[in-house]
């Protein structure tokens, strides 16, 4: 799905339908309305609130009726998937929100700069995804200096830190950033 399309005409089903949706959002789905990337995801990862019954069903019946016209979005495009996230962001994740959609039934915020650029890096350090995305965010030396404790932080495993520095020595080296 390209986000930007999806979330535009889902804005309309749920106009149609009386139903709203405020959220916080993160991932692909957020970098693309934010102008940051311009590519397809298959789903749009919401991180708070959790997502009603009623915005449940009607996603999903969006997808259905999306798919009778030929597209494939899956039956949970839109989940919250990455919720645990907001558990280890940062205190005051919520004051660096910054709009990412205004529509007339939907209204998304992503992540600040900072707490996005950490959620997609600890995504790729942690599963090898989301370079395109690291690599689209240009992080600067002294943002990735910044983070690589946090990041380092994230798993117990004695090997971990050794390896949040190389992901991180790759993804400067590919910014260009001289390492």
């Amino acid at each position: 799905m390209k986000p930007s399309e999806t979330i535009a005409a889902f804005d309309s089903f749920l106009q149609s339908r009386g139903l709203v949706l405020e959220a916080v959002i993160v991932g692909c789905a957020a970098l693309e309305l934010l102008g940051v990337v311009s590519r397809q995801t298959r789903d749009c990862d919401i991180l708070h609130p959790e997502l009603s019954p009623q915005i449940l069903a009607a996603a999903a019946e969006f997808a259905k009726q999306r798919r009778g016209e030929g597209d494939l979005l899956a039956g949970d495009w839109l989940n919250n998937g990455p919720a645990s996230l907001a558990e280890v962001l940062p205190d005051g994740w919520q004051e660096r929100l910054q709009p990412a959609y205004v529509g007339q039934a939907i209204t998304l915020q992503s992540l600040g700069r900072s707490d996005l650029l950490r959620s997609k890096l600890f995504a790729l350090c942690d599963r090898g995804t989301d370079l395109q995305d690291c690599v689209a965010l240009a992080p600067t030396p002294e943002e990735l200096e910044e983070l690589r404790s946090w990041l380092e932080d994230r798993d117990t495993n004695e090997l971990w830190p050794e390896h949040v520095a190389e992901v991180l020595d790759d993804l400067q080296e590919r910014l260009g950033h001289g390492v």
